[in-house]
C-alpha cells in the first residue's frame, strides 16, 4: 500500500500500524505528534491504529527556540 508522509509517498505492507510505520522510517522516539488524514492520533493508540492505502500522515517533532 502507498501512504503519504509529510507530502512524500512511501510504500508499506498492508495492515501496518502507525507505530510500525514510524519504526520503518527510523523515527521511533523522535515523533511527538501524528495526524492521519488530518485527525490527531494519540501516542498511546499508535500501535493499534492501522493505516490504509492512500492515507495522509503528518508527523511532527517539536523544536524549541526563541
Amino acid at each position: 500500500m502507498n501512504i503519504i508522509i509529510n507530502g512524500e509517498t512511501k510504500e508499506f505492507n498492508d495492515g501496518a500500524n502507525l507505530q510500525e510505520v514510524l519504526n520503518a522510517l527510523g523515527l521511533e522516539g523522535k515523533v511527538m505528534a501524528a495526524a492521519v488524514n488530518m485527525d490527531i492520533v494519540k501516542q498511546d493508540k499508535w500501535s493499534s491504529h492501522i493505516v490504509s492505502d492512500g492515507d495522509k500522515l503528518e508527523l511532527l517533532d517539536f523544536v524549541g527556540g526563541g
